[in-house]
């Protein structure tokens, strides 16, 4: 008796949700096999998500060492081998993603998805990200390729070249949109391309609200939204009106959430009628309270530091004198004179040094003596507005809890870039020479994302539908698991081959009820890859 073992883990779930989502479909009619390869390019990418979504930390150029372990006829089809899933074969399909346009690709797939499945998009939230590169590249061509080149980095990594990646997301973090940008990509500019972009390219319904970051409030860009999407973002605090908003004393009601309390109010910024709802966090006022002491500490240091620099200035006159210290208290609002005089001096007008002649001409200068102290009442003033931000919307009906609630929803978004950069995660660490295959590349890291979040959305959908219930990390039921704590509860789970008197026999080892339970809520396609086919 021979025996033979081959890690599956969660790997059946993730191929599950591809096949699910007829994604190879997709990829096959746009993308057809050459008869001089062996493997469609729907196999190759469906292998690069599989190791993408492995949680082991493999990079991509260890992409057949991934599959040695992996049970890879199970997952990727009869006669598929780890040897065929080389760098050649990667190579061929990132470039064939690449001249069909990975943009495009992607939202042909996300209509597929969407069609598939009935997912909500009454939100879209938008952001962008940079994603920072190691190694040699062979440069920007000129072509329609994007550029790998310095720009500013997310990371704070401002030594390294990098590419920059826009993505879209409903309001369960869904990518809808992804598109790769070159390094020192705009976000005003990005971001409202890509709103524009999924607007023409998805069906998508009238009533869906397009979110972003305060990034994309400029005059151009809410001229281009105008009055017909329905849009709502963060407006920038260096937007005079916007200062001068935050700093007003308003009369502010609470909140739904006790946390904020808000006050209403319009403007017509870029020429579009809009609300503005300004919003006072506490927790933030908090936070920001504790930060601001200590800054007061290092910012009088600085008061006093210019200060002593504006006494030893000379003046020609007391009317110079007293306007540049007007100017000096209105760059530090904070404090105020306790005292201050002007005190003349007569000098030499050739700066000679010495006692002057008997009538020799003089001149007059003027020397500015002054002390500061805080001024207590516009600190606390200060204290009292901070937490403070607006949001602004062209949906004048809006009540601000929903306004709130929607803008918050940028988090979905936000955590799909973490998802992204995860270490576990490690294809996103980008080790390619080629500025199309780095390109090619992005759609599958976001192609990932998508398979990543819909597993999820599918899970929890179905345990919540079921009214059924699995063990979270501490043990107590929870409707909202995350794929990858359910990758945790897959650990373990094994292919085995046992080979009796030539015959070969085949079974999955070490499901239990809880692992059962989550293929059976996948359904038939998961079942098959777990050897449960009905």
């Amino acid at each position: 008796m021979e025996t033979d073992t081959r890690s599956l883990d969660h790997l059946g779930i993730v191929a599950a949700v591809f096949d699910r989502l007829g994604i190879a479909d997709v990829i096959d009619s746009r993308m057809p096999k050459l008869r001089q390869h062996k493997l469609e390019h729907s196999v190759i990418v469906k292998a690069m998500v599989l190791n993408g979504l492995g949680f082991v930390g493999q990079r991509l150029y260890l992409f057949p060492e991934f599959y040695e372990r992996l049970p890879v006829e199970r997952l990727l089809g009869d006669g598929v081998y780890a040897s065929d899933l080389n760098d050649d074969a990667i190579g061929r399909t990132l470039d064939a993603i690449y001249e069909h346009g990975a943009t495009d690709l992607f939202n042909e797939i996300a209509l597929k998805v969407m069609g598939e499945l009935e997912l909500g998009v009454q939100r879209l939230h938008a952001d962008t990200t940079s994603f920072s590169v190691h190694g040699s590249y062979e440069g920007f061509n000129g072509g329609r390729s994007i550029e790998i080149t310095l720009g500013h980095s997310k990371d704070s990594r401002m030594d390294l070249k990098q590419f920059v990646l826009s993505l879209v997301t409903n309001q369960d973090g869904i990518p809808l949109f992804a598109k790769a940008h070159s390094g020192n990509a705009s976000d005003r500019n990005t971001i409202i391309a890509s709103f524009l972009k999924i607007k023409s390219g998805l069906n998508l319904e009238d009533c869906a609200y397009y979110i972003a970051d305060s990034a994309v409030y400029t005059e151009p860009n809410i001229r281009m939204l105008g009055r017909e999407m329905k849009w709502i973002t963060r407006v920038p605090a260096t937007i005079k009106e916007c200062e001068m908003l935050l700093d007003s004393d308003v009369e502010m009601a609470e909140c739904r959430d006790a946390r904020y309390r808000c006050f209403s109010t319009t403007s017509d910024y870029g020429g579009v009628q809009q609300k503005w709802v300004i919003y006072q966090s506490e927790p933030m006022r908090d936070l920001k309270a504790e930060r601001f002491e200590k800054l007061l500490e290092k910012d009088g240091a600085k008061a006093r530091r210019s200060l002593a620099k504006l006494k030893r200035r000379e003046f020609a006159c007391e009317a110079d004198a007293l306007k540049e210290a007007e100017l000096w208290a209105r760059d530090h609002p904070l404090y105020r004179f306790s005292h201050i005089s002007l005190k003349k001096v007569c000098k030499r007008a050739d700066k000679k040094r010495g006692r002057p002649k008997n009538g020799e001409k003089l001149i007059e200068i003027y020397f500015i003596d002054a002390d500061i102290e805080l001024d207590q009442e516009k600190v606390e003033k200060t204290k009292s507005r901070l937490g403070r931000f607006i949001i602004a919307t062209n949906d004048l009906n809006i009540d601000p809890d929903t306004l709130l609630s929607y803008y918050k929803g940028q988090q979905e978004v936000e955590r799909g870039f973490r998802f992204l950069k995860d270490k576990s995660f490690r294809v996103a660490e980008v080790y390619l020479k080629k500025e199309e295959r780095i390109e090619a590349l992005a759609m599958i890291m976001v192609l990932s994302l998508m398979i990543y979040s819909v597993a999820e959305w599918l899970i929890r959908k179905r345990l919540q539908e079921s009214n059924q219930s699995i063990p979270n990390q501490l043990k107590k039921p929870t409707q909202k698991p995350t794929l990858k704590w359910i990758a945790f509860m897959f650990l373990g789970v094994t292919e085995v081959n046992i080979w009796l008197c030539g015959e070969k026999h085949q079974k999955i080892a070490n499901l239990n009820e809880n692992t059962l339970k989550i293929i059976k809520l996948f359904g038939p396609e998961c079942e098959k890859y777990y050897g449960l086919e009905r």
